[in-house]
């Protein structure tokens, strides 16, 4: 692996340390900032779902566009802004005094911080051939689910007493569940003093004067495979939300699991993420193509998540999401691949585009997830299990149709 590359999966994986340092934070601290209102039991998850939901959508939003301005300016003043912004949203959600201003720094966050995956993305394809794009978005996916591991754990270790001291005349109160945030805000300011040093600019000037003449790349404009791949990114990203949206209350309910063996779950999931990503691809790619590879992984994460809903005992369960993070696992990173072999001297934009896919799923996955389990607690998982395996059905009988 070289420099430029290692400190570019660096970098990424310290923005996702930012990302997963909310996740098991957020509930606690916006409970404890909205004490003195004293709102009810059902408002309060609601905002906290809010919470969660308004950083992937601002993604949403915005991902396209700072997919277009890496193809106009360059990858590498993309990724400057979206370590910076990233570190200073870290810094404010530390300094939050409200729900109201929780929300306006999760926006902050989510519209900063969307500029750096489509720009680590592109940056991959820039430095990598296609001989070995699927081992770089491999690598790239291992970067951000380690990134997902390590923020909880900093969370949780982190979180201490209100702190106050004195600066002159100023009397300033740290409430006891911000340093987590204070502390990721460090590690940014380090990746981003490494960015500005070791990671040069890799889109050619030749291609970024005919990008920035030509940029606009809107859905519209693409081919229909290229559509194709970024409906199966929406679907992907969709059936791990409803999982991830869905499992601490699926295994509060039926399986009486505490936060220690909730969080372990979600920790078992990113690892074999991480872990996979970068070895089964490269494994595989020698003994089977990518399009059988995205229907192996389809069909392993709908089993996965229908065995949830068989198992009871936790060394079970944990295998049953270790299965669903081992179908994942093969499927990101090669749309990825794939998509980006796709955008031509449009890669940029079109992993902004995927980027956004990705936000629509992790928009609306837990929210249809939330839907499904009032309605019924195995709904969720038995729907999008099914849902998911007749979608790498579908996917391998095309294939193997194309080669008969």
């Amino acid at each position: 692996m070289s420099r430029r590359l290692f400190v570019l999966l660096f970098c990424l994986f310290v923005v996702m340390i930012g990302f997963g340092v909310t996740l098991p934070v957020l509930p606690f601290y916006a409970r404890h900032l909205d004490r003195t209102v004293g709102v009810s039991r059902e408002t309060m998850a609601l905002h906290i779902t809010l919470l969660s939901s308004i950083y992937a959508f601002m993604q949403l939003i915005f991902a396209p566009f700072w997919g277009q301005q890496a193809d106009r300016i360059g990858r590498r003043p993309l990724m400057l802004l979206g370590i910076a912004g990233s570190a200073i949203s870290q810094i404010l959600f530390g300094f939050a005094t409200s729900l109201w201003t929780l929300y306006v720094v999760r926006a902050i966050g989510g519209l900063l911080s969307s500029a750096t995956l489509p720009a680590a993305t592109a940056y991959v394809t820039d430095v990598t051939t296609d001989r070995d794009r699927n081992r770089g978005m491999a690598w790239l996916g291992s970067a951000v689910s380690l990134g997902i591991i390590t923020g909880p754990a900093l969370g949780g270790l982190t979180t201490r007493e209100d702190l106050h001291f004195t600066l002159g005349f100023i009397d300033i109160k740290i409430e006891n569940y911000a340093p987590p945030f204070f502390l990721s805000a460090v590690f940014m300011f380090f990746a981003l003093l490494a960015a500005v040093k070791w990671l040069p600019e890799s889109l050619p000037s030749t291609v970024s004067s005919v990008s920035s003449r030509n940029v606009e790349m809107k859905w519209k404009n693409l081919d229909s495979k290229l559509k194709l791949l970024l409906a199966l990114t929406l679907i992907s990203q969709f059936g791990l939300a409803i999982f991830e949206g869905t499992f601490a209350l699926y295994a509060q309910e039926k399986l009486g699991y505490g936060p220690t063996q909730t969080g372990f779950a979600f920790m078992v999931c990113g690892a074999v993420m991480a872990v996979f990503q970068a070895i089964a691809v490269n494994l595989l790619s020698r003994r089977i193509n990518i399009i059988a590879q995205l229907a192996l992984g389809f069909g392993l994460m709908g089993l996965g998540i229908v065995l949830l809903l068989l198992v009871r005992i936790l060394p079970f369960v944990l295998g049953a999401v270790g299965l669903l993070a081992l179908g994942m696992a093969l499927v990101a990173p090669n749309l990825s691949a794939l998509i980006s072999k796709r955008g031509g001297q449009h890669v940029g934009a079109v992993l902004g585009i995927q980027n956004a896919a990705s936000s629509l799923g992790q928009v609306g996955g837990p929210m249809l997830g939330g839907m499904l389990f009032a309605w019924q607690a195995s709904a969720p998982f038995a729907i999008a299990g099914v849902f998911l395996m007749s979608i790498g059905l579908v996917v391998g009988w095309k294939e193997r149709m194309r080669h008969h």
